[in-house]
C-alpha cells in the first residue's frame, strides 16, 4: 500500500482495517474502523478533506477525491463502494450500496439507505432522497427503495465486505 503524506497530512484508519497493497492512501484522509480498500483503489486527499466512517469498503479500482477549497468528500458508515467507482466532492449518508462505475459528483448529496445503480452518472449538486433508487445517465430517481431490498442487499454486501476483509488479514 502507498499512504502518502501530502501539504502536512498523513492518512489515518481506525482498527480492523484491510488495506490492500496496491491501495493508495493520500493526504488529509480520516476513515473509521472496519474499513476495506481494495485492490487499486486510491484515495486522494490531497486537495480537501476525504472523511470515511466505519465498516466501508471501497472495491476494487474505484477513485474518492475532493475539489480545491470548494468540495470536500464525506462517507457516511456501512458503504460499499463498487468497483470502478468514481465518488468526487459530495457527501454519502449511511447504508449507501455505489454501484460497480458510477460517478457522484461534487456537491451532490446521497441520502441514506440508497443505491446508486451500476454505471449512473449523479451529476453536480444533484440532492438524493433516503431510501431512493438513481440510475442512468444523467442518474434520475427510478424508484423509492423496498425496504427489503435495503434490509438485504446492501446490507448485505456491506457485511460480505467485512467477511472478505477478514480472509486478507
Amino acid at each position: 500500500m502507498l499512504i502518502k503524506t501530502v501539504r502536512g497530512f498523513t492518512p489515518s484508519f481506525g482498527e480492523r482495517c484491510f488495506i490492500a497493497e496496491n491501495a493508495t492512501l493520500i493526504g488529509d484522509l480520516i476513515m473509521g474502523n472496519d474499513c476495506s480498500i481494495w485492490y487499486q483503489a486510491v484515495i486522494r486527499g490531497d486537495v480537501n478533506t476525504i472523511r470515511i466512517g466505519n465498516e466501508v469498503n471501497v472495491q476494487d479500482g474505484a477513485v474518492i477525491h475532493a475539489t480545491y477549497k470548494t468540495a470536500p468528500t464525506i462517507i457516511g458508515n456501512k458503504v460499499s463502494i463498487g468497483h470502478n467507482a468514481i465518488v468526487h466532492g459530495c457527501t454519502i449518508g449511511d447504508n449507501v450500496l455505489v454501484g460497480m462505475g458510477s460517478i457522484i459528483m461534487d456537491h451532490s448529496i446521497v441520502g441514506s439507505n440508497s443505491i446508486i445503480a451500476a454505471g449512473a452518472v449523479v451529476i453536480k449538486n444533484t440532492i438524493i432522497s433516503p431510501g431512493s433508487i438513481y440510475a442512468g445517465i444523467p442518474a434520475q430517481r427510478i424508484k423509492k427503495i423496498d425496504p427489503n431490498l435495503h434490509g438485504n442487499e446492501i446490507k448485505r454486501i456491506a457485511q460480505n465486505y467485512l467477511k472478505y476483509a477478514s480472509w486478507f488479514k
